[in-house]
């Protein structure tokens, strides 16, 4: 699809002499606009994904009327419109399903609209990256508000609770350490506010990468959900829409390969979620690019990891806020970064660090004492994963998991690990290695974020507490863990990981980058693969499993890519007359 040119004022419409402008200007007048409010106005459009079903962007209501006196004190016209909203807690299979769909709204709602620029206001994991494919695709000048992390909360002794809490938790009441009572009180404990996972999760990752790549405002992300610091952000980037109008800055501009590898850089540093790496790509194949595994090894491998925040440090969002936030991440690491790329006030980087001083604190660690001496997130490559997997290494209790070698319990699914992950009859130990497979981008459909493999309650009684586990799935970026995931191919187009048997050798090396099983080859071709339920035949459903492409393409759908991406055939000529049969 090839990019969509940016029209003039209004779409041309609102100054039109002639009928089109007449009947578009006294539409609007007859929803209470002036007839100079109307007429001789960049027309700024706000894509407002606020909705019931999703308390992640519940308070995206309240800031478009600062983002609207923003637009108005600037000179513009505001004018609103819904778009589908997606929340990675309500929707089934998972939210990544719909990723794609909501760009898809908002490219079609940008394109059509007589509007000058957007301003996309989002929150919940997939809804900023779905606003931004979409945003790059339309081509129209477009800024972003993001809708803030909720407050930190508390619970019996513990004073500062995230959602990250939850999954501890919720392994406690698997294994009988948490009555009834306890329980509902977490339930009301754990989330008191509107706003997004209030850890270095996917959506605080995101909004970091907004901010990088120049769709945000510069020291946007972390402040919190209502506050009245969030505020002013909307009323500023309702100014800056006006200006990005009128330097015609188009979304295709910010993304390059200089800013898609500060985006990652930063990501790095902050040990963020491992799903931004399928968003980068998917922004890249928008923009005509693929970044690849080796690019994305390179980076990976010689920046630090600097930030002690939840999940995988020890600090909260407003801890890391007020120790220098985003920008004091980048400013340690600013000899990694290509400092000409822009920020969303139409200034470069270089400037903006500037003005950055690096306060020392224990927050985010110096270069000579970083969190970690490995990368937060790990690129691999091997047998088992040809085309790349992602495992994330910040946070995770025992870091001898990240070269072991075990023997694999495999799981076909969702269901086949709720019936027996928990069965005292389960042959395990705590050197196997826990494999899920079927629930890829086509598998699922959708990627669900279950590739965080519980303990089976055996060994967690025992006090196990970490294991290695191998997914085509994804996880929350709230998770941590040696968990390897986007296992690519997935097992429901033919990847390796659809042949393993229990049993089967497997070695993980984080150092090296590899994944790699044991298994002759002649052994392992003549297995016959595990293949997922059949696929849909209608509807949406259909459409996606039909188009959608593997995680090193973003898991977009392969017609919505600029036709000048890379794109290569999905299936390894090894295993795919075997997914065929």
């Amino acid at each position: 699809m090839s990019q969509r040119g940016i029209a003039g004022r209004g779409g041309g419409l609102f100054d039109d002499p002639g009928q089109d402008g007449l009947m578009h200007r006294a539409f609007l007048r007859g929803g209470g606009f002036s007839a100079e409010e109307v007429r001789s106005r960049p027309v700024i459009g706000i894509a407002n994904s606020a909705s019931d079903l999703n308390p992640c962007n519940m308070g995206l209501a309240l800031l478009v009327k600062e983002v609207k006196r923003g637009v108005k004190a600037a000179g513009g016209l505001p004018l609103e419109f819904p778009t589908i909203s997606i929340s990675e807690p309500f929707t089934r299979p998972t939210s990544l399903y719909l990723r794609n769909l909501m760009s898809m709204d908002v490219e079609e709602m940008i394109s059509v609209s007589p509007i000058d620029g957007v301003v996309l206001m989002g929150g919940c994991d997939k809804t900023v990256p779905a606003q931004i494919m979409g945003a790059i695709s339309a081509g129209k000048p477009s800024v972003m508000v993001t809708a803030g992390p909720r407050p930190v909360s508390c619970h019996r002794g513990n004073a500062s609770v995230t959602v990250d809490d939850a999954w501890p938790f919720c392994d406690r009441r698997r294994v009988g350490e948490v009555d009834d009572q306890e329980w509902l009180e977490f339930e009301g404990n754990l989330n008191v506010g509107v706003g997004t996972c209030n850890v270095m999760g996917t959506a605080s990752t995101m909004a970091a990468i907004a901010e990088v790549l120049g769709f945000a405002l510069p020291g946007s992300s972390l402040a919190e959900a209502g506050s009245a610091e969030r505020r002013r952000i909307a009323y500023e980037t309702g100014i800056e829409a006006v200006a990005a109008v009128q330097r015609g800055q188009a979304p295709r501009g910010l993304i390059s390969m200089d800013s898609l590898e500060n985006a990652f850089r930063a990501v790095m540093a902050l040990g963020g979620s491992t799903n931004s790496v399928i968003h980068l790509e998917a922004f890249a194949g928008r923009a005509g690019l693929q970044i690849g595994i080796e690019k994305l090894q390179t980076w990976s491998r010689d920046t630090p990891y600097l930030t002690n925040v939840l999940p995988g440090g020890e600090y909260t969002l407003p801890d890391f806020a007020e120790a220098g936030g985003l920008a004091g991440v980048l400013v340690r690491i600013r000899d990694l970064l290509k400092l000409d790329t822009h920020t969303a006030r139409g200034t470069k980087w270089r400037d903006e660090l500037s003005a950055v001083s690096a306060v020392e604190n224990t927050v985010i660690r110096e270069r000579t004492a970083p969190e970690a001496k490995r990368s937060s997130l790990v690129m691999l490559k091997g047998n088992l994963a040809p085309n790349g997997a992602v495992l994330k290494t910040a946070g995770a209790e025992d870091p001898r998991f990240f070269k072991h070698r075990g023997r694999v319990v495999v799981f076909d699914g969702l269901d086949d690990l709720n019936d027996r992950i928990d069965d005292p009859e389960l042959d395990v130990n705590a050197d196997s290695i826990l494999v899920l497979r079927g629930l890829g981008a086509v598998g699922a459909p959708g990627m669900p974020e279950v590739g965080h493999i519980p303990i089976p309650a055996k060994l967690h009684r025992q006090g196990v507490t970490e294991m290695v586990r191998l997914s085509d799935a994804r996880m929350s970026g709230t998770s941590t863990g040696v968990v390897v995931l986007h296992i690519s191919p997935e097992a429901a187009v033919g990847g390796p990981i659809a042949y393993l048997q229990d049993g089967d050798e497997v070695r993980l090396d984080a150092e090296t980058g590899c994944l790699e099983h044991f298994v002759d080859d002649q052994e392992f071709a003549s297995r016959k693969p595990f293949r997922p339920a059949d696929p849909p035949t209608r509807g949406f459903a259909k459409l996606h499993v039909s188009h959608v492409l593997q995680p090193e393409y973003g898991c977009d759908f392969d017609f919505l890519r600029e036709p000048s991406a890379p794109i290569a055939q999905q299936l390894t000529s090894q295993y795919q007359h075997k997914a065929e049969g």
